[in-house]
């Protein structure tokens, strides 16, 4: 059964929360970062980045050691500070008509090498193992894992009960992300949360394969020179936010390809009939509105497109996947696209907050054709895994994400 555990967060002091914490590094452009590391001095960036302040690029251990060293700078400077007792945290993140509920904690890499935390991704061994020395070096987790569970009773009763309270953080980002934090303490509360995660007997990943395969590498490392190894040291965990499956949002990613593969527009759209009913739909904005139709937008029209299930057989959760429709009746067979990973000729895009995403992208960045599809489901995603399959690239934006920085978990605790 599933081990989620509270722990001692180290997190930003209240008056800096909105200022020290940060989005994934990944997703900043370089003059966003810039920005934000020149006219921020509490970003949880110039932990990441700390070759800033001495104008140098730093690569490699040496990278990791200087990320470790400002940290703890930051700690000394009371920028962060440590709680003296393990807790859960209670997040609540908000933007228009989304509004996410999760627990930060700790979950155990056993559960990850016995399934019981299900993957629906393969990962890279470089990457892991490349992560797996960060960890081992920098020795916190900033970021969590999101892992997703069955819609629980009293999880929610717990949840109602501290939204009612003041919370510790509330601070909205320049995106118009609202974030609350709570801290759960009550000795009687963390015991009910425990005993209900230790009931289930499956937990997904969402987002963050990565981050957990890297947790797994180092704790399979520190098993084997600890001699006196008992299950309970930091590096068995790894932080986690954790999320109903009926509060994850998953979002498509549409498809932008730069030519049709050699192909006249005409000859493209004879090809496309022998799996799909073809609608030309002209200038009206279409947007499917289940699965196994898609929109397509191609030389200044927008055009929808039903699968023919009798050109197409479904026989397992993979082929039921609107992403692997795609991918096996147009993107490789007709435009020969056969990595969505290294092909040039392909580009994913998250359709998000942006109604016409296809128009504008075909439109204005020299491509020739946009895809989109209706989004995968959380049950087509857990078929996948309770299948033993693994989902196509690409096949899910998913929310929330949490900011880097708001709790940190140090592996040596």
């Amino acid at each position: 059964m599933a081990i989620i555990k509270p722990f001692k967060a180290i997190r930003p002091t209240r008056d800096k929360a909105a200022l020290a914490t940060s989005r994934s590094y990944d997703e900043y452009s370089k003059k966003e970062l810039k920005t934000q590391l020149k006219y921020n001095p509490f970003s949880f960036l110039h932990i990441i980045e700390p070759g800033y302040n001495l104008h140098q690029r730093i690569t490699g251990k040496e990278r990791f050691k200087m990320v470790y060293k400002t940290y703890e700078d930051f700690k000394y400077a009371n920028i962060y500070t440590k709680d003296k007792k393990p807790c859960y945290y209670l997040h609540q993140k908000s933007f228009e008509n989304d509004v996410f509920w999760g627990i930060i904690a700790i979950a155990h890499v056993n559960d990850y090498q016995n399934n019981i935390i299900k993957k629906h991704e393969d990962t890279l061994k470089k990457r892991e193992e490349l992560f797996g020395n960060y960890l081992g070096i920098t020795r916190f987790n900033a970021e969590p894992v999101l892992l997703t569970y069955p819609e629980n009773t009293i999880l929610n009763t717990i949840y109602k009960k501290y939204s009612k309270k003041r919370s510790e953080y509330e601070f909205s980002t320049h995106t118009k992300r609202l974030h609350k934090l709570w801290i759960i303490d009550n000795d009687i509360d963390i015991e009910l949360i425990e005993k209900e995660f230790s009931k289930m007997n499956a937990l997904y990943i969402a987002d963050g394969h990565h981050r957990t395969a890297s947790s797994n590498y180092l704790a399979k490392k520190y098993k084997k020179l600890n001699k006196n190894h008992t299950g309970n040291e930091g590096y068995n965990y790894f932080m986690s936010y954790l999320i109903s499956d009926s509060n994850l949002k998953i979002s498509e990613f549409n498809r932008f390809i730069k030519d049709l593969n050699g192909l006249t527009k005409e000859d493209f759209l004879d090809k496309l009939s022998e799996f799909y009913t073809v609608k030309n739909r002209g200038q009206k904005f279409y947007k499917p509105t289940k699965k196994h139709h898609f929109n397509m937008y191609l030389d200044g029209d927008y055009y929808s497109l039903y699968l023919k299930n009798t050109n197409y057989k479904i026989n397992n959760a993979l082929s039921d996947l609107d992403t692997h429709i795609i991918y096996k009746t147009i993107l490789k067979p007709i435009l020969g696209i056969k990595n969505l990973k290294t092909d040039s000729r392909i580009k994913c895009i998250p359709a998000v907050y942006n109604k016409k995403q296809l128009k504008k992208i075909v439109d204005s960045e020299n491509y020739k054709v946009g895809f989109g599809m209706f989004p995968i489901t959380v049950e087509q995603l857990k078929a996948v895994v309770n299948e033993n399959l693994k989902m196509p690239p690409k096949s899910t934006y998913i929310e929330p994400k949490l900011r880097s920085g708001l709790t940190i978990f140090e592996i040596n605790d």
